[in-house]
């Protein structure tokens, strides 16, 4: 259409990734508009744009045509959004105390969910004979710890840092989302399944997830992820 504009938002992402899920969720959440372009990081005409902007090629990384700034990395990105782009929910606290629970939780589930999930994901996709057996068990170890500290750090909150949705929660759900296929939370840690379900009642989650559906079958694990998450074959 001629009197198409682009938005000022440009998010270079893939559907399946869950750092991706991340910023989706975040952008879901206020309504903000936004110009989604899948990247194929195995493509390099699918991923030339996005090493043009951030050589490093990692994604989610967002594209503010507006300021001309690229802006890497969840949680900065997230920052950025909430500072230039704020919509009707604060995603970070305006009180300082509640603004560093955030940032701690924000980085708990990357650091210490979702990094060790990817560890086991990615070594399953090495040939045999350069697989990490004590880095995947290293992994393996570390999730309980975090399943632990988060049942303890639910006892008396809905969400995982202040009384209301918040980036923490952001990446709690592909966090989680994930690593539940690795090594499930459910039968031990009754606190941090009902907060996880509660998560996946927002709006936001479901399309984070009806969105990666139709490439769940690209997941190594995907025989793990539960039938409710997935479309019935006609």
């Amino acid at each position: 259409m001629d009197n198409y504009q682009a938005p000022n938002l440009l998010l270079y992402y893939h559907p399946l990734a869950s750092f991706c899920h991340k910023v989706l969720i975040a952008l879901y959440e206020n309504d903000t508009e936004f110009e989604p372009r899948l990247v194929d990081l195995l493509s390099e005409e699918s991923s030339s744009e996005l090493f043009a902007h951030w050589p490093v090629g990692k994604i989610p990384l967002l594209r503010d045509r507006l300021r001309q700034k690229t802006i890497p990395e969840t949680t900065i990105i997230i920052e950025y959004l909430n500072e230039f782009y704020p919509g009707k929910d604060k995603l970070i606290p305006s009180d300082f105390h509640l603004a560093l629970e955030t940032r701690l939780w924000d980085r708990f589930f990357d650091l210490y969910v979702s990094e060790p999930m990817q560890k086991i994901v990615i070594d399953r996709l090495r040939p045999e004979n350069q697989r990490d057996l004590l880095g995947v068990e290293q992994a393996y170890q570390k999730l309980p710890i975090a399943y632990g500290m988060l049942e303890a750090q639910l006892n008396s909150l809905n969400f995982i840092a202040c009384d209301h949705f918040s980036m923490a929660d952001c990446s709690a759900v592909p966090a989680l989302f994930y690593a539940d296929t690795i090594l499930s939370f459910r039968n031990a840690y009754p606190k941090l399944t009902a907060y996880f379900e509660r998560l996946l009642e927002r709006q936001s989650v479901k399309r984070t997830i009806a969105e990666a559906e139709p490439y769940f079958y690209m997941y190594p694990l995907f025989d793990k992820i539960p039938k409710r998450f997935l479309k019935e074959k006609k």
